[in-house]
This record gives structure tokens, sequence and C-alpha cells, in this order.
């Protein structure tokens, strides 16, 4: 595995549709593995293939209740309300209030290339709207009431 370099928003892969994958390849499963890696390091809860300059339809989330991988994600189902500050590892430092379904359930392929649902509320609910917007090409930044603000972390010991 290794690290990939997370493209900043301004960059034009950013804003570019994602191709559909047909089948798992060894380069797709690396791929996958890598974008794992570079959202740990990076302290992030989603990471969507062309945050790493890649335009193939594939989401890596971990909400903290384990590593979901999606590949050819879509919505077919939300519901509900959020509204809550929402960062993204292309802007980093900054959040803003964005309003969300507070349910989703989506439909993808896993890393088998079988056919999967999974249902969300709150954060990942967030997430993987989040996340699916980036493969059609668009930031949170786009749905943002109010300005955006600096976020600070706190350093664990």
């Amino acid at each position: 595995m290794a690290l990939r370099q997370i493209r900043i928003q301004g960059d034009p892969v950013l804003e570019k549709s994602c191709r559909a994958i047909t089948e798992m390849t060894p380069k797709l499963q690396t791929l996958i593995d890598d974008m794992f890696e570079t959202m740990y390091e990076a302290n992030g809860v989603g990471l969507a293939a062309p945050q790493v300059g890649i335009l193939k339809r594939v989401v890596v989330i971990d909400v903290g209740d384990g590593p979901i991988c999606m590949i050819n994600p879509e919505i077919i189902e939300s519901s509900g309300e959020q509204t809550g500050d929402e960062g993204c590892l292309s802007l980093p430092g900054k959040a803003g209030q964005v309003t969300r379904p507070n349910y989703v359930k989506a439909r993808f392929l896993d890393e088998d290339m079988e056919e999967y649902e999974i249902e969300g509320t709150e954060l990942l609910a967030r997430c993987i709207c989040h996340e699916l917007e980036h493969l059609d090409g668009h930031m949170y930044t786009e749905k943002v009431v109010g300005p955006l603000h600096d976020v600070t972390y706190e350093e664990e010991d």
C-alpha cells in the first residue's frame, strides 16, 4: 500500500465525472487499498477516487464502524434532514454548514463485485452523500450555507 496525494479544491480533476467500473483488477484493488491508507493517514472518514486523481466510481468510508468500499455506488432512497458542519480532505482546515438527508440507502458493488445495499443515518448518511457527489464532480462547498470557517484539530496524546 502507498499514500496517494490528495487533490485540493481548484484541481480540475475534482470537477469531472467518473467512469463506471466493470471489473475488479489488481490495479483497482491497489487503488482501493491505497485510498483506505490515505484516508486513515489524513484522519478522514471518507475518500473518493477523484480526490486522489483517479476518475473511477469508487469511494471508501469508515465512520468508526469499520471500512466500507463502494464501487459504482448510487443512492436509491433518502429521507429526513440534518444540518451540520462538514469538511473535506480536498479543502483542509475548512468546514461549513451543509444540509443533507438524515437517512440514505445506497446500492453498490463490493470488492468481490457483488451487489450490496447499505443503510445509514446521521454521519454515515452525510458521508455517503458527500463522497458520491465527488464522483460527479461536485464538492460540498456548493451546498454550504453561510461562510466557511477554519477548523482546528486537537492532537491526540
